[in-house]
């Protein structure tokens, strides 16, 4: 392992912009929700800085998530340089993709954790560090908009940490497009009413299940205003609606963030991300 040392100017929070610092990566050719989403939430005391990964001829396959594994750690050298104090990666495929297994991918953030002195978080990996928290075994995954060979990674890699998942399905599965296609030409944002109708089928099909899930970092317009949302908007709700917790990846990655920073959300959220304020 090179050597590496975090610059010594960042220890000196007199030289810090923000008390708390968070820097996020997110996949190519994707304008992501998650920092302006942590930031509405999070406490004045944090900001967040985005790095997005650059790969031109980018086709969000599995194969090049893997073949570009090694960017994360271009990724978090680059945010320890500039004093982020956590880093995170969005985007919940890349665990499974990578071929390191769940003992893989935790020892691989501790060790890049370790080595540029900046702990780092993986969307899919915090999922299952979720999980184990809140201490759930049957699982039941609505898939979204994942095609079947993404969302049976997921799948496989939470069967691999221990989980029971009782059932997953995407929105072609659920009955609610008539080919996979037609889904992904969505590119990854919905009409509100769908996450609704997609828990609700998720129940159904899982009433004994512990949890529910919804893997990928999908969207939902909001009828008045058009303005799209993210899961974690609506967990609070679908968690009232169900009378189960409902944890997505970008839940799961905003609250092992804020754990790692001792904080909590100042805003209301669901199940898991209020268990930071008791």
């Amino acid at each position: 392992m090179e050597d590496y040392e975090k610059p010594r100017k960042w220890a000196d929070p007199r030289v810090k912009l923000f008390p708390h610092q968070v820097g996020f990566t997110c996949p190519p050719h994707d304008f992501d929700a998650a920092p302006s989403d942590f930031l509405r939430m999070a406490p004045r005391s944090v900001g967040v800085h985005g790095w997005m990964l650059h790969v031109p001829d980018y086709a969000h396959r599995l194969d090049q998530r893997r073949k570009n594994f090694g960017m994360l750690e271009d990724f978090l050298e680059c945010m320890a340089n500039n004093g982020a104090d956590v880093c995170a990666q969005v985007g919940s495929n890349w665990v499974h993709a990578s071929g390191l297994g769940v003992e893989g991918i935790r020892r691989h953030c501790e060790m890049l954790s370790d080595k540029y002195e900046t702990p780092f978080h993986m969307a899919g990996y915090a999922m299952v560090e979720a999980l184990r928290a809140s201490n759930v075994e049957k699982v039941a995954l609505n898939a979204c908009y994942h095609p079947d060979s993404w969302y049976k990674g997921t799948v496989h890699f939470l069967k691999e940490a221990g989980f029971d998942v009782v059932w997953a399905g995407n929105f072609h599965d659920q009955g609610w497009f008539a080919s996979q296609q037609e889904v992904d030409d969505c590119i990854w944002c919905f009409d509100e009413e769908l996450i609704w109708r997609s828990f609700d089928r998720t129940a159904e099909q899982a009433p004994d299940a512990d949890a529910y899930l919804i893997n990928g970092m999908s969207n939902y317009r909001r009828p008045a205003d058009g303005i799209a949302q993210r899961p974690v908007h609506y967990a609070a709700a679908l968690e009232e609606r169900l009378g189960k917790p409902v944890i997505g990846h970008d839940i799961a990655l905003y609250w092992r963030i804020f754990k790692t920073l001792g904080l909590a959300p100042e805003t209301g959220q669901g199940s898991l991300l209020s268990s930071l304020k008791d």
